[in-house]
């Protein structure tokens, strides 16, 4: 891209309310920015847990990096090699190919913001597992193991 004087009025404003929510289980996820919306730079998402909502095993990507920001409460942080307590404010980077896992074990909820880049369409992910749970559908080994091949989620034993 070319910037000429000044530069170029191209921001754009995503309100909490046009933010696209899609409950999993015990957690809801909100896409605040896909990687539609930033080129392909990052995805942005809030992550917020019930008490007791577990997470994801622990798994790595091929492709992207990941980052969680804890906004509040207690998560339970697996860096590959032990589980750890992140609390508000706490940081946690997994650059590709890191294994890494997430939970809540608390008494309490949870919430955080998890930041992919490069931004693949994990939206499309978290929407393909809420519609698992939702409709209580069970997937067999294989169908599990490909749809994690799809969207770049290698899991592994922890």
């Amino acid at each position: 891209m070319s910037y000429e004087g000044s530069g170029e009025s191209s921001g754009t404003i995503v309100t909490a309310g046009s933010v696209e929510t899609v409950p999993i289980r015990l957690s809801t996820a909100r896409f605040v920015a896909t990687g539609s919306l930033t080129d392909g730079r990052f995805g942005l998402f809030r992550w917020d847990m019930q008490p007791k909502a577990g997470g994801p095993g622990p798994h790595f990507h091929r492709t992207f990096a990941e980052s969680f920001f804890i906004l509040s409460g207690t998560v339970r942080l697996y860096d590959g090699r032990a589980w750890a307590d992140g609390y508000e404010g706490d940081f946690f980077h997994v650059p590709d190919g890191g294994i890494h896992a997430f939970r809540n074990d608390a008494r309490a909820p949870a919430s955080m913001l998890i930041l992919f880049a490069p931004a693949p369409a994990r939206e499309a992910y978290f929407a393909e597992i809420a519609e698992i749970a939702a409709s209580g559908r069970t997937l067999a080994p294989e169908e599990w193991t490909e749809l994690y091949a799809r969207h770049d989620q290698v899991m592994v034993d922890g």
